[in-house]
């Protein structure tokens, strides 16, 4: 990372995701929906996509125009793009919500929001897939990380298109005989496409780089990460693809997706070896908070898989898949993170306000621009509310589901205060706070 460029916006889209994250759990303690009552109703839509795109989507490309030239050893293709692309993404989601509020009676407005609002999300995201898609195409044969990131743009392409055709469905533009069963059956592939593909497989990528940097490991092993890659591949191949030609012939969906399940865990059981031998190779014995709790959301994600295996064989999977999905959503997705960003944030903030001084005068380390003694227990709070959260959606629970979403809520707001101190510069000691050069970094946006 020394000598890399700062992406001037970085920490502009994860100001503007965490504002997300917390307007949708203020949401939910407010009593704004309960996914266990209508997972496909428009509240829910509106908490889903607040959370999916808002908050997950903004943060992972914010963190991709930083990292992906790190993957690739190359420069971004385009930063004047980054901008452009955060005005269409918010501006884009806004409008999709009240599309959705419009469709609940919460709001009175045109049903053509939502197409609207889902157009200006495709251009947003076709900026960012072009940019990144251009860095690592410059950079072919990619390494393996880079590989994932590949296969989540091609997913978010994916998740994408059935959401500007669903946005058609559900504002009475597309109408026809077909279109209501692609609402019905499509949902799954969307679904699976946007959090399975885009969010996971990306997230899985980057934390092999991260990972390996932040323990001082040795590389992964080559042979698990090329199963996990070709498993998650298929995984997805086949619930994007097998389904799409499902619904074209018309004969359901539930093959595509079982198939898809099996590879699915096929390629966590290889990421989770994988991920072990990093955590057993590692030559940093004593670790930092964000690798402890990114290991803790590593934990969130077996458990999802167990909890998805039982609920299969069980025949139960439809009536809890609300608690399945929170539990990727916030113990896995949202953990994961929040740990990455405790660390990136300081990260990004030392090579800012350091590097051009580095080696000239003394400079604190990373680790001095935070207290892990403050945050752990923020980070405690957010994942016992997490897993709180998800088993008061098993035993169907609605006001003990608030009382836990409001320690997350709790939590969020603390973590969210610790990455302000950071930027900030508030923990580091007075003496090397300032040395001779170094200049206090914006808040909002970096130096470059």
């Amino acid at each position: 990372m020394i000598g890399t460029s700062l992406c001037k916006w970085a920490i502009s889209y994860f100001a503007v995701a965490i504002v997300w994250l917390l307007l949708a759990e203020v949401l939910v303690v407010a009593g704004f929906c309960f996914p266990n009552h209508d997972i496909g109703g428009p509240d829910t839509l509106v908490i889903v996509h607040m959370v999916s795109i808002g908050w997950l989507s903004t943060v992972l490309c914010g963190a991709l125009f930083q990292f992906v030239p790190v993957l690739a050893a190359r420069p971004l293709y385009a930063e004047r793009w980054t901008l452009p692309a955060l005005a269409l993404l918010t501006l884009g989601l806004t409008i999709l919500l009240a599309g959705f509020l419009t469709l609940g009676g919460h709001f009175n407005g045109s049903p053509r929001l939502l197409p609207v609002g889902a157009s200006l999300l495709i251009a947003g995201f076709a900026l960012v897939v072009a940019n990144l898609g251009m860095t690592l195409w410059s950079a072919r044969p990619l390494p393996g990380p880079a590989r994932f990131v590949a296969a989540g743009l091609g997913c978010i392409c994916v998740t994408a298109a059935f959401g500007g055709m669903f946005s058609l469905v559900l504002s009475g533009t597309a109408i026809g005989a077909q279109w209501p069963d692609l609402l019905v059956s499509g949902v799954p592939i969307h679904a699976i496409a946007g959090l399975g593909g885009w969010l996971t497989f990306t997230a899985m990528g980057v934390s092999y780089r991260l990972l390996a940097m932040f323990m001082l490991a040795p590389d992964s092993d080559a042979r698990l990460g090329r199963l996990a890659w070709l498993a998650g591949i298929a995984a997805l191949a086949v619930g994007a693809v097998g389904g799409v030609l499902a619904l074209w012939r018309a004969t359901g969906v539930k093959l595509a997706l079982l198939l898809a399940g099996a590879a699915a865990l096929l390629s966590l059981i290889a990421y989770g070896r994988d991920m072990l031998g990093l955590y057993r190779a590692r030559k940093r014995r004593a670790l930092e908070l964000n690798t402890r709790m990114s290991l803790v959301a590593l934990a969130s994600l077996v458990a999802v898989a167990i909890l998805g295996a039982v609920f299969l064989a069980t025949g139960s999977l439809q009536s809890h898949v609300g608690a399945l999905a929170f539990l990727v959503a916030f113990g896995w997705l949202t953990g994961l993170v929040l740990a990455n960003l405790y660390k990136i944030v300081p990260f990004l903030t030392w090579l800012e306000t350091y590097g051009p001084v580095m080696g000239r005068v003394p400079t604190p380390r990373v680790q001095d621009l935070v207290d892990e003694r403050r945050a752990l227990k923020w980070f405690m709070l957010f994942f016992a509310g997490s897993w709180a959260a998800t088993l008061m959606l098993l035993v169907d629970e609605a006001p003990g589901f608030r009382v836990a979403v409001a320690v997350v809520t709790l939590a969020t707001l603390g973590l969210g205060e610790e990455l302000i101190r950071a930027r900030r510069l508030a923990d580091v000691s007075e003496p090397l706070r300032l040395p001779t050069g170094a200049v206090v970094p914006h808040l909002l946006v970096s130096r470059n």
